[in-house]
């Protein structure tokens, strides 16, 4: 009997406690044997009481497909059908099969706290898929809501070779179901642990695809924040996949992260110190860790003592073994930098020499944005689809509006497992799109990085049966400049000062403000009392209120300033309290002042 096949019938009596065994027919004209509750007979004795009665027997098509009848007393008669999965477990599948219909579920991969993650094989083109089976009311108690929606979020709005897929997400009352790409040998982690370090080709080859996928996290505007082995998957030829977006943050203008999350042991010093930061440069650090992980099969940073190991990655102390290359012993130090102003970027790792040995084409330029991606149909494969059934104008349009739908699904998971058999995972088609998109943005490069204008789909969308996602438009955040850190940041408190304006320095780039329109004339007593105080470089100094301040009229900000790329440098204002308005025509009055950007 096929397990994928296999079911069980709760047929639920309402006639009281039952002593003598009793049948009914249902209107399909099956007859069910009910007894007393909590008896369970097997399909053999059920046909044996049956025939012995002289009632009516189940029919051969459906004895093949059904291996138990239990039964349970309720209020009245109903019948609930229950999946009996390859691994023996049980679920409802009076809503999966009308909510999965397009795959046949398999065996249970993993279960995690609030869910299961199901093997299953997509009943159109035969390839299999991972289905994440999230349960909302275990979801809810553990106040995971947003991670789970923040994951599916992300997901959706990625087509990356080195990034998990999501393909589909199918929501019931009372579950999730998020069918994503399946990849076969499991963690980076247990390679490692397995192999122990690496040569250093293969490790190359795998923080080359690390990297190229962070890179592209970081252009549609999303840090992953738990950048570790155990989060990066391989599939059956070894390629790294990205996943487990759910400490993800997507970024917005003017806004900072201040959120410790990740594991410890690859967190940043200003992630585990509680301070602000922008958010990629806390990916770079955790990709230096797994660099060094990769190379070395230990980690640079670890104590059983949390204290001891935030002490450790606070003050950047750890040994590069001598069996590193000359490349690796410079590359891994200036990723783990304290400092995130002078740490690398992503950029700058792209340059490096290390990093540039025997780099496959297809990663040698930064992938092209989503919508890019989404203009280019493979006619094959279109051609393949619409010979399933599918209309090929609606498919068409579908794939171009990045609509989640039934022909779409299809379309990806055709073209994916292409891409798999040919030329070691990418076909031509995905480099020159690489490539048309490089040039692209060269072409137009401004201070906003390009993202895309459409989410990739969502479900329910009215036409073809699917959901557009909102609308994502370019992004621009703070001020640019080439100018170095302490002139810009003497600049700034000159322009401050100016202003009238009071700030307590909470870091070398990092300073909390308060303003109060018209409270002092433009030389007067606040200024001065900066003059006084010496405030350049003093971090302790900090003007207080003097009582003549209407708390209403109060402007408080942060300013921070972080580094972008190799020679750039990004200023950011963001309002913490007080009047929208008032706040803005400060922002006006400092930048008239400032005199380096």
């Amino acid at each position: 009997m096929s397990a994928s096949l296999a079911c069980d019938f709760h047929i639920h009596w309402s006639h009281g406690r039952g002593i003598l065994p009793s049948v009914r027919p249902l209107r399909t004209g099956i007859a069910y044997l009910l007894t007393r509750p909590g008896f369970v007979l097997t399909l053999t004795k059920c046909f044996q009481a049956s025939m012995r009665l002289g009632l009516p027997t189940i029919p051969g098509e459906v004895h093949k497909d059904i291996a138990l009848l239990r039964f349970r007393p309720i209020e009245f008669s109903t019948i609930k059908y229950v999946h009996r999965d390859m691994d023996g477990s049980i679920q409802d599948v009076s809503s999966v099969d009308s909510f999965l219909r397009n795959y046949k579920l398999g065996k249970t991969l993993g279960i995690g706290s609030f869910g299961k993650v199901k093997i299953a094989e997509h009943a159109l083109t035969g390839h299999k898929v991972a289905v994440k089976i999230l349960n909302r009311k275990k979801i809810k108690n553990m106040d995971m809501e947003e991670k789970v929606r923040r994951e599916i979020k992300i997901l959706r709005l990625f087509m990356h070779p080195h990034i998990i897929r999501l393909y589909e997400v199918v929501e019931t009352h009372s579950d999730i179901y998020v069918v994503m790409e399946y990849v076969k040998s499991g963690e980076l982690f247990d390679y490692i642990v397995e192999k122990g370090r690496l040569h250093e080709e293969e490790a190359r080859i795998f923080f080359q695809q690390i990297i190229s996928g962070v890179e592209y996290c970081h252009r549609n505007m999303v840090v992953h924040r738990d950048l570790k082995p155990e989060n990066l998957l391989l599939d059956s030829k070894c390629n790294v996949k990205i996943a487990d977006f759910g400490l993800s943050n997507i970024m917005r203008d003017g806004h900072f992260l201040k959120t410790s999350c990740g594991s410890p042991n690859y967190a940043a010093p200003e992630v585990i110190s509680g301070k602000l930061y922008a958010g990629p440069e806390v990916d770079v650090w955790s990709c230096g860790v797994i660099l060094y992980a990769l190379l070395c099969g230990t980690l640079p940073f670890d104590d059983e003592n949390i204290p001891n190991l935030f002490k450790k990655i606070k003050g950047g102390i750890y040994t590069l073994p001598s069996h590193l290359s000359a490349g690796a012993r410079d590359l891994i130090p200036r990723m783990l930098i304290v400092d995130p102003m002078k740490r690398m970027t992503i950029p700058e790792i792209r340059a490096h020499p290390w990093f540039q040995a025997h780099l496959p084409r297809y990663l040698a330029v930064p992938p092209p944005d989503t919508m890019q991606q989404a203009k280019k149909i493979d006619e094959d494969i279109l051609q393949e689809v619409v010979k399933m059934g599918f209309d090929r104008n609606a498919l068409v349009d579908s794939l171009r509006n990045r609509v989640q739908n039934e022909g779409t699904v299809t379309y990806y998971l055709l073209l994916d497992n292409r891409f798999r058999v040919s030329s070691g995972y990418l076909g031509s088609e995905f480099q020159e799109t690489m490539e048309f998109g490089y040039n692209r943005m060269n072409a137009s490069e401004t201070v906003a990085s390009p993202v895309g204008q459409r989410l990739p789909g969502a479900v329910d969308y009215q036409q073809f049966g699917g959901r557009q996602l909102p609308v994502d438009r370019k992004w621009a955040l703070g001020l640019q400049s080439r100018a170095h850190p302490r002139e810009i940041m003497t600049e700034v408190l000159k322009a401050l000062q100016e202003l009238n304006v009071f700030w307590k320095k909470i870091g070398h780039y990092n300073m909390k403000c308060r303003w109060m329109p018209g409270g002092h004339g433009h030389h007067g007593r606040a200024l001065n009392s900066m003059h006084d105080n010496n405030y350049f470089g003093d971090e302790s100094a900090i003007i207080e209120n003097d009582g003549n301040v209407r708390p209403q009229n109060v402007v408080k900000f942060e300013v921070q300033l972080y580094k972008t790329r190799e020679d750039k440098y990004l200023l950011d204002l963001q309002r913490v309290q007080g009047p929208q308005f008032l706040f803005l025509d400060l922002c006006a009055a400092f930048l008239a002042q400032l005199r380096v950007l």
